[in-house]
């Protein structure tokens, strides 16, 4: 006899059924873990590097400034303080070892006036600026925030076009502050902007967040105005391309300050010898008493009145008894008498004199010089 086969009933497997996919469904990354590196991103094209850093001499306030501008660029490197005595074309081998290929260099003297180099390494060009009116994200406490690395967008002032310095100028702006796309210290969002605005030949440098899409805008900071000296076809050196004809050092005008504040006293004392000199010795002879200013004015004003007309028709009369006392002359003869005053004439020289004997004075004074007075023993 034939074997009968048994089939045996295998359990069966639940099958899972695929959703259905729906056109509104959006798929999530995977969830990266905050420990995990980042990961690097290929599209980064635009492979700007900034050096920022500065020479030694700058105050507080300054490198706050340079603090600032830092947290503003992602795309930033640092460097230790430079020292003074070496020469600015050490910058470009420096920013060459740091692979950079621009660079912010913060230049102080005087321990107040500050001086901005940017350049483009290692070929150029290079400008020199002087900072004016700085104020920087502490001091201002503004209402406005960013997003620490999101990218900025750069609003140029319409003047930028129309002359070739400033075209330059707007060139260097964009490739120094402009994040580059895909940058791996940068965040992919566009949150505030930088406003570059000329007026009374400088830059002026504003900060906004972007509130809303209507262009509501809110300040951050920092505030500070660039005064551009010299734009140059080397990196921090060779020929000058453009010069500011209307620049004037701060030195220049502190010490224009102390001398037009130094020669107060001078006019002072001038004013006082003028003021004596031309001083009148009496005052009006009818209103010396106190008579005068009792009982009716309007009769002692026509009283007045009718007096200097009787005067003027004596003066008159005498006038006319001259002219015919005396023989005629030619008209060509003729010449207009003019009034001396020889008692103005005589204290004038008087006040000469002394404002001239005053001023010799006070240069003396000023010549001389104190010597110093050794302590008793």
């Amino acid at each position: 006899m034939g074997k009968i086969k048994v089939k045996k009933n295998k359990p069966k497997v639940p099958q899972i059924q695929d959703p259905k996919k729906d056109d509104n469904m959006v798929v999530l990354p995977p969830v990266r873990m905050s420990d995990d590196p980042t990961p690097k991103q290929i599209k980064w094209i635009n492979r700007q590097r900034i050096l920022v850093f500065a020479a030694r001499g700058i105050n507080h306030r300054h490198r706050h400034l340079m603090e600032d501008l830092k947290k503003l660029m992602p795309h930033h490197k640092t460097e230790s303080k430079m020292e003074r005595s070496k020469n600015l074309y050490v910058v470009n081998e420096i920013s060459e070892m740091k692979n950079c290929n621009k660079c912010i260099l913060f230049e102080g003297r005087k321990m107040r006036d500050l001086y901005l180099w940017m350049s483009n390494i290692p070929n150029g060009p290079s400008v020199k600026f002087l900072v004016e009116n700085i104020y920087t994200m502490g001091e201002l406490k503004m209402t406005g925030n960013c997003l620490r690395g999101s990218r900025p967008l750069l609003s140029f002032d319409p003047q930028f076009t129309k002359d070739p310095h400033y075209a330059l100028l707007k060139e260097l702006l964009i490739q120094i502050f402009g994040v580059p796309k895909h940058h791996p210290k940068s965040q992919p969002f566009f949150d505030h902007v930088y406003t570059f605005m000329i007026l009374d030949n400088r830059i002026w440098f504003r900060n906004y967040q972007i509130l809303s899409e209507d262009g509501a805008l809110a300040e951050i900071g920092p505030r500070f105005v660039l005064n551009p000296v010299k734009i140059f076809s080397g990196s921090f050196g060779g020929a000058t391309l453009w010069e500011n004809p209307k620049y004037i050092s701060p030195a220049k005008l502190r010490q224009a300050f102390a001398k037009k504040a130094g020669n107060k006293y001078e006019k002072r004392i001038e004013q006082k010898v003028l003021h004596e000199a031309t001083k009148p010795e009496t005052g009006y002879p009818d209103i010396e008493d106190a008579a005068f200013f009792k009982g009716d004015p309007l009769k002692k004003a026509e009283h007045v009145v009718v007096k200097e007309e009787i005067q003027d028709e004596e003066m008159k009369v005498e006038a006319e008894k001259e002219n015919a006392e005396s023989p005629k002359q030619p008209f060509s003869m003729k010449l207009k008498k003019t009034k001396t005053k020889p008692d103005m004439a005589i204290r004038r020289k008087q006040l000469k004199a002394k404002s001239k004997k005053i001023s010799d004075q006070i240069k003396k004074r000023k010549q001389f010089k104190k010597k110093p007075v050794k302590p008793k023993k």
